[in-house]
């Protein structure tokens, strides 16, 4: 299957755009926010070519695809008027998800977008130690000063990168959360730090400290910007809004950092740092047993998330982190595991996942290889924790530790490279190999070949098959005379912007539901009113032309919103003379607001409709 027809075929079975709030990726995970989880189908989904399951977690519906998820996004960009989430900071969701799942959405919607960029400066950074330790180039040179330039300018303008994720996720202004940051490690402030002269706001002692590499002193003042920001908002005039709103972010939010939340978010860096340390000298052979074991469970409910802040904020209070070398055995157990399947196995569909998932895996990236695989099939799993337990604790018995940043797996050595270098090798290498001896030897449960259980969008001759066409039927909610769109003189609705529809010019003040369904909106000023149908449809029914100026005059509205209402039913009547006398224009568009999910909107083709009558088709 193609990644536009897997795209199109995923949009339908979460239950079509018009159920989606928002949408966005990660390394190998479609991350959608539905308005109704249960109008998906995720029986057919995880059976769908393509998809290697569904998981439900922290308010999202998450749609694991593996390495080309990118590709399938693209897509679904393309092919829908949604947005990117990630961008737009488009966060919306029915469903609450706890204080625990809102901490883990709030660290990954943070996080996960620069954790390329941070995991691949980490192994440059790696690399760059080893080759100076080999004394191949000197650290006086030119060459090594630009690949260092090139491997720690994201760690030590990390503060700036998480400004901009953050700024996202708490919907501040992204220009102004970046000017926060570059506050914090303004030349002037860094060479300050460390000074015997103490520096003073407003006669208020200043605790200096160096905010390069910082983690959670940005993200609490972003936090406390958008706030900021929203109240200024509240009451400026919006003709100056644009301009006094980020000033005053920036008066207030820059000197509150310095003095409060600065201090307070390295204190909490610190914290976690030492907390971590301690909890690590009790026992390494424990902890490296426990984060061996446990780290890909941590994986499969999204939790891992939280442990980010920590193995950064050791890096950049400590120098160096003990949990990433660790973790490597967990992400190499699974793929011994895996590889172990795809040794073993017998069925050439489970065969060809098993060997692609073992090279995605080796790099640090196991999903594919945990909801497609291990997990599916049960001990397999198991085994990788149990040979993932024991080469964390071989790794953190030898003291070893990372330098700097990445996604742990076969990549990340070079971050290893130095103290306890060796038994990072030698964990590895037991985690993978004892896992796949053990697939090897005690086995697992063969699934059969289910050729039915697979949702195709091809014919056995390769040809696409037909799609049956699914329509849906709008009659006119208003009698009166039929007019193009693009005649309305209201730009919004004349470009198609809000959707695909036809204008009514009414010769009566009674207006009926076009569909069965439920009424989602009524605006409090009565001239507008917004319908789902049963099958799907939402429509915008918007009497006349800037009538919101009316302020509910000549409106009487006969339905609330969450009612249910059939076709005919009467849902508004309003003085079709006396708004017209006001010197309005009547012309009504009834709107498909998520017509971009149907193939094709017809309209009816007469001039004249009575109320009742055909007006819209829907093809699916």
């Amino acid at each position: 299957m193609s990644n536009k027809d897997l795209s199109k075929q995923i949009i339908t079975l979460v239950g079509g755009e018009g159920n989606v709030n928002s949408v966005f990726h990660c390394a190998t995970r479609l991350r959608f926010k539905l308005k109704d989880n249960s109008k998906a189908n995720k029986a057919a989904l995880e059976k769908t070519p393509g998809v290697i399951t569904v998981v439900e977690n922290s308010g999202q519906f998450q749609v694991v695809i593996g390495n080309n998820v990118s590709q399938v996004f693209e897509q679904i960009m393309k092919e829908t008027s949604l947005q990117d989430a990630e961008k737009s900071g488009s966060d919306e969701s029915s469903e609450s998800t706890g204080v625990l799942g809102k901490a883990v959405d709030i660290i990954s919607s943070i996080f996960s977008p620069i954790l390329g960029a941070l995991a691949g400066a980490g192994i440059l950074k790696g690399l760059l130690a080893l080759i100076l330790s080999l004394e191949w180039i000197s650290a006086a040179s030119g060459t090594y000063m630009i690949l260092n330039a090139a491997a720690d300018s994201v760690f030590y303008f990390l503060p700036v990168f998480l400004a901009v994720t953050a700024a996202r996720k708490f919907k501040a202004n992204q220009f102004v959360s970046i000017a926060i940051a570059g506050a914090l490690i303004y030349p002037a402030v860094i060479a300050a730090v460390g000074s015997p002269d103490p520096l003073h706001f407003l006669g208020i002692k200043i605790v200096l400290i160096n905010y390069s590499s910082s983690v959670i002193p940005i993200i609490l003042a972003v936090w406390v910007q958008s706030y900021v920001e929203r109240w200024f908002r509240s009451f400026i005039h919006e003709s100056v809004r644009n301009i006094l709103v980020p000033m005053f972010a920036l008066l207030i939010v820059i000197p509150l950092t310095f003095l409060a939340f600065g201090p307070v978010g390295s204190m909490i860096s610190e914290g976690l740092a030492s907390g971590y340390t301690w909890l690590y000298n009790l026992s390494p052979l424990v902890a490296g047993a426990i984060a061996g074991a446990f780290w890909q469970v941590f994986v499969i409910f999204g939790v891992h998330w939280g442990f980010v802040p920590i193995m950064l904020s050791n890096i950049a209070t400590l120098g160096q982190d003990t949990m990433l070398p660790i973790l490597s055995a967990a992400v190499l157990s699974q793929a011994g595991a895996v590889f172990g399947v795809f040794l073993k196995s017998r069925n050439p569909q489970l065969k060809a996942l098993a060997g692609s998932s073992t090279l995605s895996a080796v790099f640090g990236i196991t999903e594919p290889t945990i909801y497609g695989v291990t997990l599916k099939l049960k001990k397999p799993f198991i085994y990788a924790c149990i040979s993932g337990a024991i080469g964390g604790a071989i790794i953190a018995t030898g003291g070893a530790r990372a330098l700097s940043f990445s996604l742990p797996g076969l990549l990340a050595l070079p971050t290893y490279f130095g103290t306890g270098f060796v038994w990072v090798v030698i964990g590895i290498l037991v985690a993978f190999v004892l896992a796949a001896v053990l697939v090897l030897v005690f086995g697992y449960k063969e699934p059969e070949t289910d050729a039915a259980a697979s949702v195709n969008l091809s014919a056995t001759s390769g040809t696409t098959t037909p799609t049956l066409i699914d329509k849906e039927l709008i009659v006119s909610p208003l009698a009166g005379t039929l007019q193009p769109l693009d005649t309305l003189p209201d730009e919004a609705f004349a470009s198609g912007a809000m959707g695909k529809g036809i204008v009514i010019e009414p010769s009566s003040g009674i207006l009926t539901s076009p569909v069965n369904g439920t009424v989602t909106t009524v605006f409090p000023t009565g001239h507008a009113i917004g319908i789902t149908s049963e099958g799907g449809a939402e429509l915008l029914i918007h009497v006349g032309v800037n009538t919101v100026k009316l302020k509910g005059q000549h409106f009487t509205k006969k339905v609330q919103e969450g009612d249910k209402v059939v076709k005919g039913q009467l849902l508004l009547e309003f003085d079709l003379e006396a708004i017209r006398a006001a010197g309005f224009v009547t012309a009504t568009p009834v709107i498909v607001t998520n017509s971009a999910q149907y193939l094709d909107v017809l309209k009816s083709t007469g001039t004249e409709v009575p109320s009742g009558e055909l007006l819209l088709t829907l093809i699916r």
